[in-house]
């Protein structure tokens, strides 16, 4: 129909009852409006390509931009809760220790992240996936799966010989003292190591990843660990860990790559951000090459969540009952750390490749089990119908 007949039509319509306005067919509706026209294409051309794309900052300023802010303030806070005896070099594994710690890195997190959210323009923190549905229905689902899982491990180990249950170690006040100081410390633990590899790095990377830049961030992080290791400079233990998962990954995101599958670039961001992960756990004390690809592994778990839940709210939770349930509740190793002010008293026994020795529960073979029924518990949980929720390039550029 031309112009003039719509307008003849829309004249009719306007003077009729609306009882017989359905008598009229539907075609007539609001013009679309004109797609928005695209930049010139040589917009991101010259010297500004290298710093911007069509997405906004490169991913990989944003990485480097995020990191400077962050080791900076948490310099900067660390001197000053240091002048003010809030923390000091020789304290020992303690909730006030590991909370005015965690604070320090929450902290310079939380301003990183806010400054970034500013210069890409994301509105907020928030962005760097924090939103979703349900944030607090995951967060406790999440505390809730951790602490059964965490418990599961201890019984498991219980039952096989390896673990030893003595006295409780508090009474009274104290127990409920040591619960909340313990908590409190544990959920910035939560949000801390969540928000830097679940939060801002793998939104980040997600939207700046392809395959084969993923594979030299792998082979970067692990030919670091291999370098120091036969140079003798490497303080780190179980390093077989972190070379493991690198491997494990390989595979997978090279068929994702060849295949052109919808969103590979999250599941490569999550190969990058779980290997860091577990290199990041390589200076613990105590640690082996089971505990090392253990927190490799469940890093990998919580990405998983994130596509499934849509936020990493439910990483935050499962997170921070898993270190609560170890080390307070039931007073075990973490990462080789054995806390003051724990609830329940175990110790290990036996052989170290079941018992998990000076590293506690999370370097016992069993551990791995474990992390495969948590992820097999999550996914049935949340299952297929929340897919959908899934991080996209498109969300994440936005």
């Amino acid at each position: 129909m031309s112009d003039q007949d719509i307008d003849q039509e829309l004249e009719v319509r306007a003077d009729l009852p609306k009882a017989q306005l359905s008598e009229f067919p539907q075609e007539i509706a609001v013009a679309p409006a004109s797609p928005t026209p695209e930049p010139p294409s040589d917009i991101y051309r010259g010297l500004k390509w290298i710093f911007v794309g069509s997405d906004g900052l490169r991913a990989g300023w944003s990485v480097v931009m995020f990191i400077v802010m962050f080791a900076a303030m948490a310099q900067g806070l660390g001197y000053a809760f240091s002048k003010a005896h809030l923390i000091g070099k020789g304290d020992q594994f303690s909730p006030r220790a590991a909370f005015f710690g965690e604070l320090i890195a929450f902290l310079a997190m939380v301003g990183a992240a806010s400054i970034m959210a500013l210069i890409e323009r994301r509105g907020s923190l928030m962005a760097y996936n924090l939103r979703g549905p349900r944030r607090i229905q995951h967060f406790f689902s999440g505390f809730a799966i951790g602490f059964v899982a965490l418990s599961a491990l201890m019984g498991g180990l219980a039952l096989g010989g390896w673990l030893h249950f003595g006295p409780v170690a508090l009474s009274g006040a104290a127990i409920v003292k040591y619960c909340l100081l313990w908590g409190a410390a544990f959920f910035l633990v939560g949000c801390v190591e969540e928000g830097l590899m679940r939060c801002y790095l793998q939104f980040t990377l997600t939207r700046g990843l392809n395959f084969w830049i993923a594979l030299g961030l792998v082979g970067l992080i692990s030919g670091n660990l291999l370098v120091r290791s036969m140079l003798g400079r490497s303080h780190g233990n179980g390093v077989w860990g972190v070379y493991i998962i690198a491997l494990m990954g390989l595979v997978p995101c090279l068929l994702l790559h060849l295949n052109k599958v919808p969103g590979s670039n999250f599941w490569q961001a999550a190969w990058v951000t779980s290997t860091f992960f577990g290199m990041g756990h390589t200076g613990n004390n105590g640690e082996n090459w089971i505990g090392i690809f253990a927190a490799a592994a469940i890093g990998f778990v919580f990405c998983v969540s994130i596509w499934v839940t849509g936020s990493a709210w439910w990483a935050i939770g499962c997170h921070m009952a898993w270190d609560w349930a170890e080390t307070y509740f039931y007073g075990a190793a973490d990462s080789g750390n054995v806390a003051t002010g724990h609830y329940l008293t175990t110790s290990p026994v036996g052989n170290a490749l079941w018992s998990g020795g000076a590293d506690g529960p999370e370097g016992s073979l069993l551990v791995i089990g474990i992390i495969v029924l948590l992820l097999v518990a999550l996914l049935a949980i949340y299952r297929r119908r929340n897919f959908a929720l899934a991080p996209t390039l498109e969300q994440t550029a936005g």
